[in-house]
């Protein structure tokens, strides 16, 4: 990113604060919901993938850590019978997604840039149907969830945005007040094995743009913390709609680019 234009660096620094403010918000997105912008700007996901995998690694435990805290100071300085974390439904869909994830890590190291980037954009375009017509995936059969969980699981190791896959088994499984943090633990663990694998590959993890990325997304994360106690508490259909508009025409853009 070292030779970009003025206009690049402003456009990538207000879409890493948009990352931000979708991740802490909605306790999942920063990846799904911004690298198709990211995408547009410059076309090289190996760019972009290891400082979202490093803002995801600071901020999930930032934010499941502050659950924690605030449970026990909610329970009179004493760790609750039920923490604000799932462990046991954590580790048995870890269990189902760990070789998908594996498999999507090699993928994503070895299929050509602007292959992957379509496949980014259709796959980004599915979920944004899901989100304008309200009928996000919804799972209620433990075979399908089975197949969603890998799937989320090799997606996510192609490139970070299998979430709504995940989420919509999650959702099924864990209860409300648990689901946020729980998944801040398991997109930890599942970059976690990202990042070693970009280590081992010998990626450049763009760590000196973090310096100036990184405020961006505490912009993002302070605002996202704001907004979703006010999501909490509201009806957000008409959000996730005009979200998912928006996404439909950057895929289509974006495809049509990748294609060209």
């Amino acid at each position: 990113m070292e030779a970009l234009a003025a206009w690049q660096y402003l456009a990538i620094a207000l879409i890493f604060v948009w990352s931000g403010f979708v991740r802490t918000s909605l306790g999942f997105g920063g990846a799904v919901l911004s690298l198709p912008f990211l995408l547009l700007v410059l076309d090289q996901p190996l760019v972009f993938l290891p400082i979202i995998a490093i803002q995801l690694l600071i901020f999930s435990s930032w934010i499941a850590w502050n659950g924690h805290r605030q449970l026990v100071a909610e329970n009179g300085g004493r760790p609750p019978a039920e923490g604000n974390i799932d462990w046991a439904y954590l580790w048995r869909a870890m269990k189902v997604m760990i070789v998908p994830k594996l498999i999507g890590v090699v993928g994503l190291l070895t299929l050509p840039g602007h292959v992957m980037t379509s496949i980014i954009f259709v796959i980004v375009m599915v979920y944004a149907v899901g989100y304008v017509l309200d009928r996000p995936f919804r799972s209620n059969s433990r075979w399908v969830d089975a197949l969603l969980l890998a799937l989320g699981g090799y997606v996510s190791g192609t490139s970070l945005i299998g979430a709504p896959l995940i989420v919509a088994v999650f959702a099924t499984h864990v209860a409300a007040h648990q689901l946020r943090d729980t998944l801040f633990v398991l997109w930890f663990i599942l970059v976690l094995i990202k990042m070693v694998s970009f280590l081992i590959a010998g990626v450049d993890l763009q760590l000196i743009h973090q310096l100036w990325l990184l405020p961006c997304a505490l912009l993002g994360h302070l605002l996202g913390e704001r907004a979703h106690r006010y999501l909490v508490g509201s009806r957000a259909n008409l959000y996730f709609r005009v979200l998912g508009a928006v996404l439909i025409l950057v895929s289509v853009v974006g495809l049509l680019t990748a294609l060209r």
